[in-house]
This record gives structure tokens, C-alpha cells and sequence, in this order.
């Protein structure tokens, strides 16, 4: 009984660890692609990443010229026949060429995540 009880804390441990290495893969990609499109301005913050196999997000804060705190999060579904963009609950259609823009970024992602955080493990 006890050895049962040593292991499933043993499994738990093991469990919550492999969660806290895979938020800390994501936030370092998300930082990686965030710089792809250029410096983020002073007190910003620019994250890009691929959440899931079909899930990619862009998420954005700054100040504005009144000193307010903005966010904005954009979420693009990709799907066999569209690309859905998603904000602030809204879904829309994304045009041929933000569809080539998001391709093309995503791209450089994958190039830049494996070059600067997985290249080790080669």
C-alpha cells in the first residue's frame, strides 16, 4: 500500500513537471516569435507561437500615446479549407494574402524555434 502510495506521488511529481517544462518550451518559443516581426516598442510585449497543431496565436501589449495599457490577442484556426482569425470573440475569414503572411511567419518561427531552442537536441 504504501509503495502504491510512493508511486502515484511519484507519477504526480513527474506529471507536473513535464506540464511546467512545456509552459516554460511555449513562453520561449512565443518570445522567439515574437521578435520575428521587428522590435517591440518600450513597456511592449509581442508573443507568436503554435498552441496546437492547427492553433496559432498572436498576442500583443503596449502603452498608447495616453499611457493606457492595450492588449490585443489574435488566434488564427487553421483548417483544411480556411483560416479563421479570431478577436475579441469575433471570427472572420482571413484573406488570401494575410493567409500567405501568416504561412510565411510561421515558417520563420519554425526555422528560428529549432535553430535557437531545439538545435541541442539534435
Amino acid at each position: 500500500m504504501f509503495k502504491k502510495l510512493l508511486n502515484g506521488i511519484t507519477e504526480q511529481r513527474l506529471a507536473e513537471k513535464r506540464a511546467e517544462l512545456y509552459r516554460n518550451l511555449i513562453r520561449h518559443e512565443a518570445r522567439i516569435g515574437g521578435q520575428i516581426f521587428g522590435p517591440v516598442q518600450k513597456g511592449g510585449r509581442r508573443e507568436f507561437f503554435c498552441l496546437d497543431e492547427r492553433t496559432w496565436v498572436w498576442h500583443e501589449e503596449w502603452v498608447d500615446q495616453r499611457g493606457q495599457h492595450q492588449t490585443k490577442t489574435t488566434r488564427y484556426d487553421v483548417r483544411p479549407d480556411t483560416i479563421l482569425k479570431v478577436q475579441d470573440g469575433h471570427y472572420t475569414h482571413v484573406s488570401k494574402d494575410e493567409a500567405k503572411r501568416l504561412y510565411e511567419a510561421a515558417r520563420t518561427y519554425q526555422e528560428r524555434v529549432e535553430r535557437e531552442l531545439y538545435s541541442f537536441a539534435a
